[in-house]
C-alpha cells in the first residue's frame, strides 16, 4: 500500500506563484470567512450538478478528531511534513491535542475528474486540476455561478494552518467511479537551509502518492482506506461529489454550536433561491448543518421573516405582475424585476442578516444571476413607515450573464460598473436606475412622490402617530383619545386596576344595548325580569395591551388582545375604520378600488383561529385576540363590540 507524504513545491527557474499571492486573491471582502465559506463552496457545487432531476445536497458537517483516530492523524498528515512550524504550522496543530474540523460536502456532483496532471488536462474535463493545481482558471460552466475560481482560495484561508483535505468521487473516461484522496496547505513561501545550499519554496505543498515525477493524489481502494483510517464519510456505490475538509478552522471566536447556527443562517440568507419549490419543480438543493453530530435546521425561507418576502418577490419576478427592465441606448434587455410591500412588525436582525446590512427594516432587493444564487441585497430607500417593508428580486437575463459576471469582485458578492468598460458598464448602471424608479413609483401614493410633505404613508398606523390614536379605536393607545360621540376614554392597564381599586363599587351609566368602551367600571346594572331587584352585569369588552404586528402564515397582521370579564355566552364582532394620515377622516365605506382593513379571525387562548363573521364566546378571564389585515397607506381603527346572547 502507498504510504502517503508531503510534497513542498520548489521555485522551478521558470518561475511560480507564491503561496501568499495566491491567498490574497480574494482581496479584502466585507463578508466574514464563514459567509463566505457558504456562498463560495454553494457555487462550485450548483456548477458541478449533474444534469439529472435529482438535488444537489450539501452539507457542513463540524467535528473534533476522536482518540480512534487522533494517532492516525498525526501518524499520516505529519509524514514528510516541513520540520520548522513556521513554514508547516499543520505540525503545531496535530501535536497540540485533537484537531477540529470542518467538511463541506456535497453529493449529486459530478466530483473532481479528469487528468489529474495540469500538463494532461487539455479537454473539457479538467475539474481535478482546476481545483488542485491551478489558480485563476476561467469557468467552464454556461450560465455558472464562478468565473475565475479564485473562490477555492477561501478554504484555506479558513484554515489556521491553511490546511485541507479534498476526498472526491468522479466517473472515468471508461464509465466506472474513481475516489481520489489528495491534502494540500496554502501557507508562505519560504528559504530552506538543504545539504546542496538554500533553496526557495513557494509555501504550497501537497500530500499524497510521491512514487512518481508529480505528486499525485490517492486513488482506488488505497484512497478509500485511507479516508476510512481518518474517519471520513464515505462514498455510496453510485454517489459522485466532493467533500472538502478544513482542519482547523477560524470559527471568528463563536462556539461549534453557535458557528452552526450561524452557518445555517447564512445558508438561508444566500442560497434560499435552491431552497424552494417553484413551477412544480423540487428544491435544486438540499441543506444540512451539524455539529458534533447534533444536527442545526436551516431555516425555511418560506416560513422566515423577512426571507418569505423575497420569496414572494421573487415569485412576482417569474410571473405575470414581474416587469422587464430594458435599457434604451444601447437597446439590451437587462432581466427581471419583481416587487412586494407589506405591512410588517419591526425585525429581529440576525448575525446573518447584520451581515448584510439588514436590520430591523427590510427595504432591499435582492440581485441575482440566471445561476439564481444570491449576489447581494442592494438596499433602497426606506419607507415612510416604521411598519412597512419591501423586498425586491433582479434576476438577469442569460444573453447578459457574462456582462453582470465580469462585474463582480472574485467572492462574487457585488456588482461594480465601474470595474467594466463602455457600453457593459452603461448596462449594469441602467439596471441600478430602473431599479431605483421601480423603487420611487411602488413607494409613492397615487404614483406620485411627495417628498417633504407632512403627510407620512402608513402600511398600518406607524409608530409615528402612535400619541394619535386610541387603542379601542385606533392603533397606538393614547388615553386622551375616545370613540366619536363618547365620553369613553381608553385608560391604561394600571390606570383600570387603581380606578377598580378606588371605586369598586361606582356605576356610570352605559348606552342600553352592547358595551364597547374601554373603561373598566366595576358592575354594570340593569334591572331584573319584572323589575325585580335581580341584578345582572351587562358584557363589556376589556382590552389588554396596545395593537401591535405578528405574522400568521404569509400574512403580518395587526393583533388587539382583549378579555370578556362578565360571565356567560356573549357575541363579539369587529367595527373596522380607517383614518388618512393629515385628515383624521373616519372612513367605513372605501373608495371604488379602495381597500379596507379586514378581520381575518379571532384567535382564543390556546392560538386556535375562529371564523371572521359574529362569533359566540363565553366571557371570562381567557384572552382573545382579534386578527386585523390593515389598510395599505391608512392608519386602522379596532373596535371590539359584544352583546348578551338572548336567553342567557
Amino acid at each position: 500500500m502507498t504510504e502517503p507524504r508531503w510534497f513542498s513545491q520548489p521555485y522551478p527557474p521558470e518561475g511560480a506563484s507564491a503561496a501568499e499571492g495566491i491567498r490574497n486573491q480574494l482581496g479584502r471582502p466585507e463578508l466574514d470567512l464563514l459567509t463566505i465559506l457558504v456562498r463560495e463552496s454553494a457555487q462550485n457545487s450548483w456548477d458541478a450538478r449533474l444534469r439529472t432531476p435529482a438535488p444537489v445536497d450539501y452539507r457542513i458537517d463540524m467535528w473534533t478528531v476522536g482518540p480512534a483516530h487522533t494517532g492516525v492523524w498525526r501518524e499520516l498528515l505529519l509524514n514528510g511534513a516541513p520540520a520548522v512550524t513556521e513554514k508547516f504550522p499543520l505540525r503545531e496543530t496535530l501535536k497540540r491535542g485533537p484537531a477540529r474540523v470542518l467538511a463541506v460536502s456535497d453529493r449529486g456532483t459530478r466530483g473532481l475528474g479528469g487528468p489529474t496532471r495540469a500538463d494532461q488536462a487539455v479537454g473539457a474535463d479538467r475539474d481535478f486540476v482546476s481545483f488542485i493545481r491551478n489558480i485563476g482558471e476561467p469557468r467552464d460552466t454556461a450560465l455558472g455561478g464562478g468565473t475565475y475560481g479564485f473562490g477555492k482560495g477561501i478554504f484555506y484561508l479558513l484554515s489556521k494552518s491553511g490546511t485541507v483535505l479534498v476526498h472526491s468521487r468522479c466517473r472515468t473516461a471508461q464509465g466506472g467511479h474513481e475516489t481520489r484522496l489528495i491534502g494540500c496547505t496554502l501557507w508562505k513561501s519560504y528559504v530552506a537551509t538543504e545539504a546542496e545550499g538554500d533553496r526557495r519554496y513557494t509555501g504550497r505543498h501537497w500530500w499524497g502518492d510521491v512514487s512518481g515525477d508529480v505528486i499525485e493524489p490517492l486513488v482506488g481502494t488505497e484512497a478509500e482506506a485511507t479516508a476510512q483510517r481518518l474517519g471520513l464519510r464515505p462514498f455510496g456505490p453510485e454517489e459522485t461529489g466532493t467533500t472538502i475538509v478544513v482542519i482547523d478552522p477560524n470559527l471568528d471566536e463563536l462556539e461549534p454550536a453557535a458557528a452552526a447556527d450561524y452557518l445555517a443562517d447564512t445558508i438561508a440568507w444566500h442560497l434560499w433561491p435552491k431552497m424552494i419549490s417553484t413551477g412544480g419543480k423540487s428544491p435544486a438543493m438540499r441543506f444540512t448543518v451539524t455539529s458534533d453530530g447534533i444536527e442545526h435546521p436551516v431555516p425555511d425561507p418560506r416560513e422566515t421573516r423577512p426571507l418569505n418576502m423575497f420569496v414572494a418577490a421573487y415569485e412576482t419576478m417569474t410571473g405575470s405582475a414581474g416587469s422587464d427592465l430594458e435599457c434604451m441606448k444601447p437597446k439590451r434587455h437587462l432581466g427581471r424585476l419583481g416587487l412586494v410591500k407589506r405591512i410588517m412588525p419591526p425585525l429581529e436582525p440576525t448575525r446573518a442578516s447584520r451581515m448584510l446590512d439588514i436590520e430591523d427594516l427590510v427595504h432591499h432587493v435582492c440581485l441575482m444571476r440566471p445561476a439564481e444564487l444570491v449576489v447581494t441585497y442592494r438596499p433602497g430607500p426606506k419607507p415612510p413607515s416604521a411598519n412597512q417593508g419591501y423586498a425586491g428580486v433582479f434576476r438577469a437575463d442569460e444573453a447578459m450573464d457574462e456582462i453582470y459576471a465580469k462585474a463582480e469582485p472574485p467572492t462574487h458578492d457585488a456588482w461594480n460598473p465601474q470595474s467594466l468598460e463602455r457600453p457593459e458598464s452603461t448596462f449594469v448602471q441602467t439596471t441600478f436606475r430602473r431599479i431605483s424608479g421601480a423603487l420611487d413609483g411602488m413607494l409613492s401614493l397615487g404614483g406620485i412622490a411627495r417628498p417633504g410633505a407632512s403627510n407620512v404613508a402608513l402600511g398600518a398606523a406607524s409608530s409615528l402617530f402612535s400619541g394619535l390614536v386610541g387603542g379601542a379605536w385606533g392603533i397606538g393607545g393614547a388615553t386622551a383619545y375616545s370613540k366619536p360621540g363618547s365620553t369613553a376614554t381608553r385608560a391604561s392597564k394600571k390606570e383600570n386596576e387603581e380606578k377598580s381599586l378606588r371605586h369598586p363599587t361606582s356605576v356610570r351609566p352605559v348606552p342600553k344595548g352592547a358595551y364597547s368602551g374601554t373603561e373598566q367600571p366595576a358592575a354594570d346594572w340593569t334591572a331584573g325580569p319584572g323589575g325585580t331587584d335581580t341584578a345582572r352585569r351587562r358584557p363589556r369588552v376589556q382590552y389588554v395591551g396596545e395593537p401591535y404586528y405578528d405574522d400568521r402564515g404569509d400574512d403580518s397582521v395587526l393583533v388587539q388582545e382583549f378579555r370578556l370579564p362578565v360571565a356567560g355566552p356573549q357575541r363579539i364582532r369587529i367595527d373596522l375604520a380607517v383614518t388618512l394620515p393629515g385628515t383624521g377622516g373616519r372612513e367605513t365605506d372605501p373608495p371604488i378600488g379602495a381597500s379596507m382593513p379586514v378581520l381575518i379571525a379571532w384567535e382564543d387562548g390556546d392560538g386556535l383561529q375562529h371564523a371572521p363573521e359574529a362569533c359566540v364566546v363565553e366571557g371570562g378571564e381567557s384572552v382573545w385576540r382579534a386578527l386585523v389585515r390593515p389598510a395599505p397607506d391608512t392608519m386602522t381603527e379596532i373596535g371590539i363590540k359584544v352583546e348578551a346572547v338572548k336567553g342567557s
